[in-house]
């Protein structure tokens, strides 16, 4: 796992946002599904999603709803990020269900956040809701896939 100074000068335009062993990844948009979706033989249909109006999202009690992150991230050839909830998170019954970030990957980092809760939950555009800990990878190709987006 990279610590600080490292991530320092490989995430530079994340350098507020650096912690020892992380980088904090804060909460823009909010997205609540509106009609279904499939992965059939890896042919992906996404669901139809509605944005919420913010600033300040309430999350209903066992709802489901994606959070994108306030800018894009490259990550760079060698390194892969895994994404961990930030703990008042998981405090207030609310989780997130990430993804492994791919070395070469570039664009915006999509979430789900699930209330598990009894009751609504309030989060504001600007609040860091995940953290990205980045490992070197050996002997990795990059990533190329449908959710790649152009620098």
């Amino acid at each position: 796992m990279l610590g600080e100074s490292e991530l320092k000068k490989l995430f530079p335009d994340f350098a507020e946002l650096i912690q020892p062993s992380g980088i904090d990844l804060a909460l823009d948009e909010m997205y609540i599904q509106k009609g279904s979706g499939s992965l059939i033989d890896n042919d992906k249909n996404l669901p139809e999603v509605e944005k919420l109006e913010g600033p300040i999202y309430t999350l209903e009690p066992n709802c489901a709803y994606i959070g994108k992150i306030d800018r894009k991230i490259k990550i760079p050839k060698g390194y892969t990020m895994l994404y961990y909830p930030r703990s008042t998170l998981l405090r207030s019954f609310v989780s997130v269900q990430t993804a492994v970030g791919d070395p070469g990957f570039y664009g915006s980092l999509k979430f789900l956040l699930i209330n598990h809760g009894s009751f609504p939950f309030k989060i504001k555009k600007g609040d860091r809701i995940a953290q990205a800990v980045v490992f070197d990878v050996v002997g990795s190709g990059e990533y190329n896939g449908s959710y790649q987006e152009e620098e």
